[in-house]
């Protein structure tokens, strides 16, 4: 099994984010430093991680993509993906590993309390457009099994800001079974959504996000 974080200017958080994992988890812990400014990678390296450094800013999803090829290229299993910030509690990892098993091919820790009125507009209306019937859209705590990874680290996947929509609207085309499970989560430690941070940010996400969800019901 694997943890993949995906990190940029998280110095602040890293490290505490990787000790707690290792409280829970006794497996490899990637980090993919997408292209920091600061010492996030030497602090996550120190700490205990594997490090993979970006040349360039692939931004949220690319980064995380770019762990789940490494998890395929190294034959792992299981993939769990989690953020840098802080926010997403490591105990909740063993909750969503065993409930991989039951048969369902993806795990997502939900906690769609957190969503702010816009992110609440947001959600319901990506439901609407996408068929894609979860709480929680945009919770980067996921568990994935081996055809999930397989699916989100291939070219299919590669397209805008996967990380939401795209993603699930992927996996639920696909046949993957995809549950949800409560979680509890903390607030950030340190900085702010890159998504919900300004207006200018939520329109250009929810042009992007509906370009895709319409574009993938085309296909389908």
């Amino acid at each position: 099994m694997i943890v993949i974080i995906p990190a940029k200017n998280e110095s602040k958080s890293v490290v505490q984010v990787i000790q707690d994992i290792q409280r829970y988890f006794d497996g490899t812990i990637l980090v993919i430093d997408d292209a920091s400014t600061d010492n996030t990678a030497q602090l996550a390296m120190e700490a205990g991680a594997t490090v993979l450094p970006l040349a360039f800013s692939l931004g949220a999803w690319g980064a995380t993509q770019t762990g789940l090829r490494y998890a395929v290229k190294h034959g792992y299993n299981t993939a769990i993906t989690m953020d840098a910030d802080g926010q997403h509690e490591a105990e909740s990892i063993p909750k969503l590993l065993y409930e991989l098993g039951n048969h369902c091919d993806v795990v997502i820790g939900a906690y769609p309390e957190r969503g702010s009125p816009l992110r609440q507009f947001a959600w319901a209306f990506f439901r609407k457009i996408s068929s894609v019937h979860l709480e929680d859209l945009t919770s980067g705590l996921r568990v994935y099994n081996r055809p999930a990874i397989t699916l989100l680290a291939s070219r299919a996947a590669t397209l805008l800001e996967y990380q939401d929509m795209g993603v699930l609207m992927l996996l639920n085309q696909a046949g993957l079974q995809i549950k949800e499970v409560s979680i509890n989560m903390r607030p950030r430690t340190d900085g702010h959504s890159r998504i919900f941070s300004s207006w200018w940010a939520v329109s250009r996400y929810m042009m992007q996000t509906v370009v895709l969800c319409v574009g993938r019901r085309k296909l389908r």
